[in-house]
């Protein structure tokens, strides 16, 4: 990011300073010359910065003495995730992190690494002061479990569970897409111009499927086994029969039946974890 930019996209200010930071800078990844690299020529998804740069962003300057950092990070740059977290003062507390889906639930395995396939990225949180996250932050999980979309894009679901879980004025740092009640700063923070990353689109935005095809003798994902036994529960409890939820839900009755099975095995115990068991991986 150029300082002509950098003048062009002053920040903005509240009084008291803003309660919650939400960021997702354009970090630098140490191999540059990857083709999986956000700034290789090849790609060219947006322009990067710097460690250094990102770490003398003046974000204390803007908020509060008692607040909140929602922080992206990749998770070959934990590090420096880590260390831009204590560079704009606070203290690291958790991580929220997000698994990617495709649009049939299971996990998405398209994304890049030099060890592992990366279906997964982190926001770290992080608190300046002592302030504490809002009552329905206890019962909040720290997994966001959705649909990948365009390069970089988040999910949409950080801004409801981010504003259930700490105070405003929220500011997001970086926005592509404004949000309503958020301020906003960043290159591509306003709503005329066209994020880069929607240049370079890899997934469609359609929901995910509510019963995906899955083949028959394939197991099931745990997580959709998780997510698409409870539906078909309701059916049945609304009166349908199992060959009608075949016909809805494209499954064979067995498979069906092995479904329904697990949901009485989760909803009989009130008080366990609703862990999946073993053979369950074989619906």
């Amino acid at each position: 990011m150029s300082d002509s930019n950098k003048s062009v996209n002053p920040w903005p200010h509240t009084p008291g300073g803003f309660v919650t930071i939400l960021a997702d800078p354009p970090w630098r990844f140490r191999h540059r010359r990857s083709g999986t690299s956000p700034e290789h020529r090849r790609n060219m998804r947006y322009p990067t910065m710097d460690l250094e740069e990102i770490k003398a962003l003046p974000i204390a300057k803007v908020t509060a003495k008692q607040s909140h950092l929602y922080l992206w990070v990749p998770n070959a740059m934990l590090p420096e995730g880590l260390e831009t977290l204590t560079a704009w003062g606070f203290q690291y507390k958790t991580n929220i992190t997000w698994t990617k889906r495709r649009k049939d639930g299971g996990i998405d395995r398209s994304g890049t690494g030099f060890y592992f396939r990366n279906a997964t990225e982190l926001l770290l949180f992080g608190v300046r002061g002592s302030l504490s996250t809002l009552t329905p932050a206890r019962r909040t999980s720290n997994v966001i479990d959705t649909r990948r979309r365009e390069h970089s894009r988040k999910p949409d679901e950080q801004y409801d569970l981010i504003e259930s879980c700490s105070p405003g004025p929220y500011l997001e740092i970086f926005a592509r897409y404004a949000q309503p009640g958020w301020r906003v700063w960043g290159d591509e923070a306003d709503d005329a111009v066209m994020p880069m990353g929607r240049q370079h689109r890899q997934r469609s935005v359609a929901p995910i499927d509510l019963f995906p095809h899955i083949e028959p003798g394939v197991r099931m994902d745990p997580w959709l086994i998780n997510r698409v036994a409870p539906l078909l529960r309701r059916e049945r409890q609304a009166g349908m029969t199992i060959p009608e939820l075949a016909r809805l839900s494209g499954y064979n009755p067995s498979r069906i039946r092995r479904l329904l099975r697990h949901t009485e095995g989760t909803l009989s115990s009130q008080t366990k974890p609703n862990y999946p068991q073993k053979s369950d991986l074989a619906i």
